[in-house]
């Protein structure tokens, strides 16, 4: 086949630190190549990918993070270049909508935010003609109206990370300085537990940077290490020693992607069974979930769970493998007509609540 992706115009593909969409991208476009098929990204100019860029593209755009005009330019840039494909895969919200999409060429979007209500309208719109894929079931099961074709999780590629000791005597959080993420519980869960907590953030927008000086710098004291944002290497020996890994989040998060990273290192998770939370993490045996105040009186267990069966989870549940070839089975349906027209078919899936 020959693929085109589209990501989107913000953050370069991979992404050096930040950038769980564009991680995603990445992995899927090199699996692609792996399996023997063309691919062409559409992404920002500095992109390292090692697969040919759309041509006319932009740089990053990380200042315009977000901003409607910025994801539209970018958009038509895109499928200008993707005429000749024989499937696109977009990851932008804009894209299934653009008009000037190229004639008899399916397309395939993923829903990678949570679907609220005005999310809810345009997925609606798109799949009259639009193949949708969901990044869990707990993301789809938020929307029933909205035809999700198929639910494919996250994976990535485990052979770089390695597996660390989890001696480092220490919790450590990793995510984005926001409230959603659960920083200022990691802090209290650390603290009631009478552990160190290592904390790298990515702290760039001005809604991060606010969250950070008026909520959670306050709060660190003598029991807290500030990081920082943090490259993968860094990330994987910050994750890797850790005694265990704080995922407390506040919301119903579609896919925690750190949440596998942390478990291929061979650490578990500890968190609030809220969101995609619940199908990645095995209660008890890679981690524990729960409320939030019961989650201190994980921590002591944590070291007992197998860091081999931590990370033998996401090689068996998430790799890059499994997601890329339901990708290239759910591509190779709509090329066969099996889905006609490019309309889903398969009804939705939901979880009971």
């Amino acid at each position: 086949m020959r693929i085109g992706l589209i990501a989107g115009p913000w953050i370069p593909i991979p992404p050096v630190t930040y950038g769980g969409i564009e991680r995603v991208v990445d992995t899927l476009a090199r699996g692609f190549l792996a399996a023997g098929h063309e691919v062409l990204l559409a992404a920002p100019t500095e992109s390292a990918c090692p697969v040919p860029l759309v041509p006319g593209m932009r740089p990053a755009s990380r200042d315009d993070l977000g901003l409607t005009m910025s994801e539209l330019s970018h958009v038509i840039r895109a499928y200008k270049g993707l005429q000749d494909v024989d499937v696109i895969h977009d990851h932008t919200l804009a894209g299934p909508l653009y008009a000037g999409r190229p004639a008899n060429v399916p397309v395939v979007t993923t829903i990678h935010g949570p679907l609220h209500k005005e999310a809810e309208d345009l997925y609606r719109a798109m799949a009259r003609n639009v193949a949708i894929v969901a990044i869990s079931r707990d993301q789809a099961s938020h929307a029933p109206e909205v035809p999700v074709t198929q639910v494919i999780h996250h994976g990535m590629d485990v052979s770089a990370v390695p597996v660390g000791s989890g001696r480092g005597g220490y919790l450590c959080f990793v995510g984005r300085a926001c409230h959603d993420k659960g920083l200022l519980e990691a802090i209290t869960i650390a603290r009631r537990a009478g552990m160190h907590l290592k904390i790298a953030v990515k702290m760039k927008e001005p809604d991060e940077i606010r969250y950070f000086r008026e909520v959670i710098e306050p709060m660190l004291g003598p029991n807290e290490d500030f990081v920082g944002e943090v490259d993968d290497a860094a990330k994987y020996r910050l994750m890797g020693e850790a005694a265990a890994f704080l995922n407390p989040i506040q919301w119903s998060e579609p896919f925690g992607l750190v949440m596998i990273e942390a478990l291929a290192t061979g650490t578990p998770v500890i968190g609030t069974r809220i969101g995609s939370a619940p199908e990645i993490v095995e209660h008890g045996r890679t981690g524990f979930l729960g409320q939030l105040e019961e989650l201190p009186g994980f921590v002591e267990a944590a070291p007992g769970l197998s860091r081999e069966r931590c990370r033998a989870s996401v090689e068996e549940r998430f790799s890059a493998q499994r997601m890329v070839a339901q990708h290239l089975r759910l591509f190779d349906d709509l090329l066969a007509g099996r889905l006609p027209g490019g309309v889903p078919v398969t009804p939705p899936v939901h979880q009971n609540r």
